[in-house]
């Protein structure tokens, strides 16, 4: 790469976190987006004029991106309004049976303890200090640095890590390894549905992913506004920094002449030329072809058994009655085996689903924020099958079915006209080539983490970010790999070649919609 033009494809938190770190360092960004807005699946949708969020909902390792916006020398605080829950999620099962788990760790202890006796607490215990290990052997040499394969990250954990690194259990399934802390089916239940968080089933899953407790544990902060707010900060941010962004901007081709990166091709003909892309896109849209022919080659096609969960949305405007919703609440199946059978074998959405609702107008008290209905985001796992919509009965039968597991914690919603669905083939057509699977490859044993990409690839100038490159999906995952995105093609610039500015940035200039940026 000898200029500095880079085009950014796709304002997802990735692209935008690569956006604003090549700007800053004067480099000339443009951000092509499909869509109307930032943020990628950080959305919100409208219900009756009011805006659900409708993608991720919790907000953890704060950290990410409170050393994103530092390094662009802003202040993450002073850029979107934080508070800290007490409460991380109530959960629920069939009758009165609930369990609430907090940002006090003793008070957890305690909760577990009533709720399933002191062996169970005691547990907890275990379960939490290994979750810690695991977490802080991998964050370092594998959260915080380029893609590794199983020997390289033994060599960065080094000879006295290497210890860790097998304890953490990575031939072991979740699951399983839950069976040496919890011997309550519904604890293994709980903390099993971690693996969800990654689109992953706890039965196939590495145990490794017991690392979300801990994260959780860290700390889970609600963002005013959502995080399709912490988007659009990220968004401003980079603008003010020289960015310029292209909504309604549909990437047809990457254009390749010389055997490296020239430029994009849109969809209407028009030709942006470029040193450098980020393709912050699903590395199964690369795989597929839609970028182009040289594109498809840096990655391989994402297989249907491959792919990731995928999910059924509702957005409504509700009147909660019977249960004490917090801001974030699960609602379980009677069996999860069942549950992830019918997912994962059958290809079907279950009979009885695991239920997750945000309460967007709550917080840690079971009261809401507003008099009148709440928003409610409610969703329920499915296959990537997206391939094929469903069809109205199927959609009837799985929003009985949610109903259902909802009643028989004793929740009934009342819901206002307007409710927005959106299915696998929803998911789909938001991000094409993925069948609607909402984190790339699925983490499905010890293999799955050195399957996903790195940021470079074998085409001279292009690189790659979001969930499904590493170091892996989640906000903060996806964030840190636009941070290994523009690092990566930092690091690749000539050492002779020149700064476009020396220590303040490019004026900012204002997006637009379709059209090229206007100062």
């Amino acid at each position: 790469m000898q200029g500095d033009r880079v085009v950014v494809i796709g304002a997802g938190i990735a692209g935008l976190v690569s956006a604003l770190r090549l700007a800053h360092a004067g480099l000339d960004v443009t951000v092509l987006e499909r869509g109307p807005k930032p943020g990628g699946k950080m959305r919100s949708v409208g219900v009756a004029g009011r805006a659900i969020e409708a993608g991720p909902t919790v907000f953890t390792m704060r950290w990410v991106f409170e050393e994103i916006f530092a390094e662009a020398g802003a202040d993450l605080g002073a850029s979107v309004a934080l508070t800290p829950a007490a409460i991380l999620a109530r959960h629920a099962w069939r009758g009165d049976r609930r369990l609430d788990l907090f940002a006090d760790h003793e008070a957890s202890v305690d909760a577990i303890g009533a709720f399933a006796g002191a062996r169970e607490a005691e547990g907890y215990r275990r379960f939490c200090a290994r979750a810690g290990e695991v977490y802080r052997t991998l964050e370092g040499p594998f959260i915080r640095g380029t893609r590794p394969n199983p020997v390289e990250l033994g060599r960065r954990v080094g000879l006295s890590g290497i210890g860790d690194l097998w304890r953490i259990q990575p031939f072991s399934t979740l699951w399983g390894a839950l069976g040496d802390y919890f011997r309550d089916p519904r604890l293994r239940q709980l903390f099993g549905r971690y693996a969800t968080y990654c689109g992953a089933s706890p039965f196939e899953a590495p145990a490794t992913l017991m690392l979300v407790a801990h994260v959780e544990a860290q700390g889970v902060w609600t963002i005013e506004g959502g995080l399709s707010r912490l988007a659009q900060a990220c968004a401003d941010l980079a603008a003010a920094r020289g960015a310029s962004f292209r909504y309604g901007a549909d990437v047809a081709r990457i254009v390749v002449e010389g055997g490296a990166v020239a430029g994009v091709e849109l969809a209407g003909g028009e030709r942006i030329a470029a040193d450098a892309v980020v393709a912050n896109a699903d590395v199964a849209a690369l795989g597929a072809g839609l970028f182009g022919p040289e594109a498809a080659r840096v990655t391989d096609p994402v297989a249907l058994a491959e792919r990731s969960l995928s999910a059924v949305t509702f957005c409504m405007n509700a009147r909660p009655e019977g249960f004490p919703l917090v801001r974030h609440t699960v609602f379980f199946s009677d069996d999860y085996a069942s549950e992830f059978a019918e997912l994962r074998k059958g290809r079907r959405l279950p009979a009885d689903p695991t239920v997750y609702i945000c309460a967007q107008d709550r917080g840690d008290a079971a009261v809401p924020a507003v008099d009148g209905p709440e928003r409610l985001l409610c969703l329920v796992n499915a296959p990537a099958t997206g391939e094929r919509p469903l069809d109205p009965t199927e959609l009837r039968q799985c929003e009985t079915n949610l109903r259902r597991r909802l009643q028989a914690a004793g929740l009934t919603l009342n819901e206002e006209p307007g409710m927005v669905v959106t299915d696998p083939a929803g998911f789909a057509g938001l991000f094409p080539a993925t069948g609607g699977a909402l984190y790339g490859r699925a983490s499905h044993g010890w293999m799955a983490s050195f399957k996903r990409p790195g940021a470079r690839t074998r085409l001279p100038g292009l690189y790659l970010a979001g969930g499904s490159v590493h170091p892996g999906p989640g906000v903060p995952m996806a964030a840190q790999s636009g941070r290994l995105a523009a690092d990566s093609l930092l690091a690749d610039l000539p050492a002779d070649r020149p700064s476009r500015r020396a220590s303040t940035p490019r004026s900012g200039r204002v997006a637009t919609s379709g059209g090229t940026s206007t100062p």
